[in-house]
């Protein structure tokens, strides 16, 4: 992958080819960014240009001295004392990264969401066990299979347990000599400040709203004025823009449970309230957070939408019709409520409380706060 084949990013990819023209790459980098605006994209290209410089070219992400890390699941097939490792699913994920599994033609647009599927996560949580940190310890320490650089990719290192990121802080303070760590961050308050410390940080920015609308006419054909209302809505997120283009989107469903939360919550009906906590208990942590999210941002535009300024909002059709009426109940005295109660539900979530509790706790405070308005 080159970094011409990057959506956008054009003085990122730059500042990094020119850094490492100039033998001027640091030893452990990070690249930090929201989701979808090409972070994955900007290490593989970078790892390419780097292990291209020798005699065994980068053929997709097929390099014998490229190693990548990434969060995993347990399987019920070890036990209880084995800790996984990323080989044991890098046919999934290459999978992913190509859609063929042969590692040639890479797309390295995808979400932590794509990625739980691929492996059929169901309502685990991923993690990095210090079962990786061991066999990359084993692998850098290893000479260069082409005498030349070992370039580790570890994508979500906010992931790692808190013993494998002890490990992987010894072994960026120490590292194998001509070795690159590139980190691929996307929630960076989240890992170790040592860690932190001792890395590189390029903050990536969404992709420009241009750069956006172009893409979407070049890769997937669309026409002038479709291309920039999807761009407009995925604000620098190619995967915002993708979800768009599917019909039968994730967003669909959280707006679903969106709009009966608040109808429930308006009525103060605590029978439905407690089924509808129960129908998102059985979601997926993951999906759960998401949905979350989802919330956020939505209370976010129905406040916003007050003010009847459209540039202000960023809603698919369907949301917007929801907002002309249900807008007036988010207002000044009502949307930090709504945004802490998400906010703490979020954090619960992914500290793995129990999931009922939290969601019918937030079903009932979410009908206090909508009648104060």
């Amino acid at each position: 992958m080159d970094f011409s084949d990057i959506i956008g990013q054009r003085e990122m990819a730059e500042r990094l080819k020119a850094l490492a023209d100039e033998g001027r790459l640091p030893h452990a980098m990070m690249l930090c960014g929201p989701d979808g605006a090409g972070k994955m994209a900007l290490a593989i290209a970078l790892a390419t240009y780097m292990l291209n410089q020798g005699t065994f070219k980068v053929h997709g992400i097929q390099h014998p001295d490229l190693h990548f890390t990434f969060p995993t699941i347990k399987l019920k097939k070890w036990n209880s004392e084995y800790k996984p490792i990323s080989d044991d699913f890098i046919e999934q994920w290459t999978t992913l990264l190509t859609g063929t599994g042969t590692g040639t033609e890479v797309n390295p647009y995808f979400s932590l969401a794509d990625w739980m599927e691929a492996m059929k996560a169901e309502k685990q949580q991923a993690v990095i066990t210090v079962g990786e940190a061991d066999e990359l310890i084993k692998l850098l320490y290893m000479k260069s299979n082409q005498g030349g650089w070992k370039i580790s990719i570890i994508w979500l290192p906010e992931r790692m347990n808190l013993e494998c990121a002890n490990k992987m802080l010894k072994l960026i303070e120490e590292p194998p000599t001509q070795t690159l760590f590139i980190l691929v961050c996307r929630e960076p308050e989240l890992l170790l400040e040592t860690i932190r410390s001792r890395v590189q940080r390029f903050d990536v920015k969404p992709i420009k709203h241009d750069d956006m609308v172009n893409a979407l006419k070049e890769r997937r054909a669309l026409g002038d004025d479709d291309a920039e209302r999807v761009a407009r809505l995925a604000g620098g997120n190619w995967l915002a823009a993708l979800e768009e283009l599917n019909a039968g989107n994730e967003n669909k469903l959280f707006f679903d449970y969106f709009v009966t939360l608040m109808r429930k919550a308006y009525m103060r009906d605590v029978k439905d309230l407690k089924r509808w906590a129960e129908s998102v208990a059985a979601l997926g942590r993951e999906e759960q957070k998401r949905l979350l999210a989802y919330f956020l941002r939505m209370t976010r535009e129905a406040f916003m939408y007050n003010f009847h300024n459209k540039e202000l909002t960023y809603m698919t059709e369907e949301e917007e019709n929801f907002c002309q009426k249900f807008a007036r109940f988010i207002n000044e005295n009502n949307v930090l409520g709504f945004q802490e109660l998400f906010q703490i539900a979020l954090r619960d979530i992914g500290q793995n409380a129990n999931a009922r509790m939290v969601f019918f706790d937030m079903t009932l405070k979410t009908a206090v706060l909508i009648h104060n308005s």
